[in-house]
Formats: structure tokens, C-alpha cells, sequence
């Protein structure tokens, strides 16, 4: 394992994996912050789903290995796509101004994550 890790990388990871446990809960408890999901089953496994992904992902670069990369950012662009998808239907609600800027703001989070796991490359060996 490499000894040395960026520490960007570090914080990044931890984030990520933090804010997706905060996901998972959220998908289970269906509110964060004043923040709502659809208080149905779907949403609520969707919603963990999505949490478990983007926690996973944040556990993959960890270790620093070239493989884990390319495999975090695909379960980062499955979270977005399922942010989307739950947006679309109705499992994220949209009713709000409060709400919709949360969604946007997360959502871009998570995409900056990705870009920046795609950015420091050539640090995973």
C-alpha cells in the first residue's frame, strides 16, 4: 500500500464516505436538515443505495490503488445519475426553493469529487 497519500485525497475520501452514510440515513429517515425525501420504500432504498455508492467510493481511494479510481468515479456518476432519476421521479420532491438548492449543491459535490479523483490520477499507483 502506498505510504504516502495526499492529503486531499484524504479529506476527500473522508467526506465522501461520510456524506454518504449522512445519505443512507437521510434515505431511511427521509428528512436531513429540513431537507425531505418522499416518504415512501422506494425512495427510501433508492436513497440509501445512492448513500451506500457514494460511501463506497470514498472507501475505494483510500488505498491508493490505480484500479480503485476509474471504479470510485463510476459509483460517483451512478450517484448523480440516481439524484437525477429521483428528482425526475418525484423522490426527491422539488417544492422548494430550500430543497432544489440542495439537490443542485449535493449533486455538485459530488461531481467535483469525481473530477478531482479523475484530476490527481497520477497519484493512485
Amino acid at each position: 500500500m502506498n505510504q504516502h497519500r495526499p492529503r486531499g485525497i484524504v479529506i476527500v475520501a473522508l467526506l465522501m464516505i461520510v456524506f454518504g452514510m449522512a445519505e443512507v440515513v437521510t434515505g431511511f429517515t427521509h428528512n436531513f436538515f429540513g431537507l425531505s425525501t418522499a416518504k415512501v420504500t422506494t425512495s427510501a432504498y433508492v436513497g440509501a443505495a445512492i448513500g451506500v455508492l457514494y460511501a463506497l467510493a470514498g472507501l475505494l481511494i483510500l488505498p491508493m490503488k490505480r484500479w480503485a479510481a476509474p471504479l470510485a468515479i463510476v459509483f460517483l456518476i451512478a450517484d448523480i445519475i440516481g439524484r437525477i432519476a429521483m428528482v425526475v421521479t418525484d423522490l426527491y420532491p422539488v417544492d422548494s426553493f430550500k430543497q432544489t438548492l440542495a439537490i443542485i449543491m449535493g449533486t455538485s459535490i459530488v461531481a467535483i469529487f469525481a473530477i478531482y479523483i479523475s484530476l490527481k490520477w497520477s497519484s493512485f499507483s
